[in-house]
């Protein structure tokens, strides 16, 4: 227990932040989180050490956020304030360092604002295979092996998700400021 207990230390951040990513829910980011190490600690007997315990780990908690995503897909819509008030040590972290760059202009953080929730809106706007792909390439930074293991596809599977969805994300974050400048 006391190992597992490391386990959960060293990747807690991380697995939050990516449920939190894929689900869009702060609340259920938490839950899901929790659920992935419960399942974990359960299934350790299965763990056949094929993949690292960091890919199995990872396999269990974006499996479990896609899968909380379907069912509360016809439940309601996600809430852009949810998301642009994250919590956990990583995320945090991340949120200081934007303050610290910030001019005091007011139109600039206005600006800053306006572009952070039409990314945050946009990355919720993928389909939950493209959303896995740029969550798990563009915001954790793991290689296309290892989220091809996550997600149990081929790698090229990897990098086609993945280019459709820079793609769809370019499009969305593009259009508006070209509409506005025309």
């Amino acid at each position: 227990m006391e190992a597992f207990g490391k386990l959960v230390e060293r990747y807690q951040d991380r697995v939050f932040n990516t449920c939190w990513r894929i689900c869009g829910s702060l609340e259920d980011a938490r839950d899901l989180t929790q659920d992935t190490f419960l399942k974990a600690l359960s299934g350790i007997s299965d763990f056949r050490r094929k993949s690292g315990f960091y890919t199995w780990l990872f396999r269990i908690a974006v499996n479990m956020a896609l899968s909380h995503r379907r069912k509360m897909k016809h439940r309601a819509a996600v809430s852009l304030d949810q998301a642009t008030n994250p919590a956990g040590s990583q995320a945090e972290r991340l949120i200081d360092r934007i303050e610290q760059a910030k001019t005091s202009d007011p139109s600039c953080e206005a600006q800053g604002a306006e572009l952070q929730a039409r990314a945050v809106g946009a990355l919720y706007g993928l389909d939950d295979d493209q959303r896995a792909v740029v969550v798990l390439r563009d915001i954790e930074g793991l290689d296309y092996r290892d989220i091809a293991a996550i997600l149990d596809i081929a790698p090229g599977t990897v990098k086609s998700r993945l280019h459709r969805g820079r793609l769809a994300l370019r499009q969305v974050l593009v259009s508006p400021q070209r509409a506005n400048e025309g």
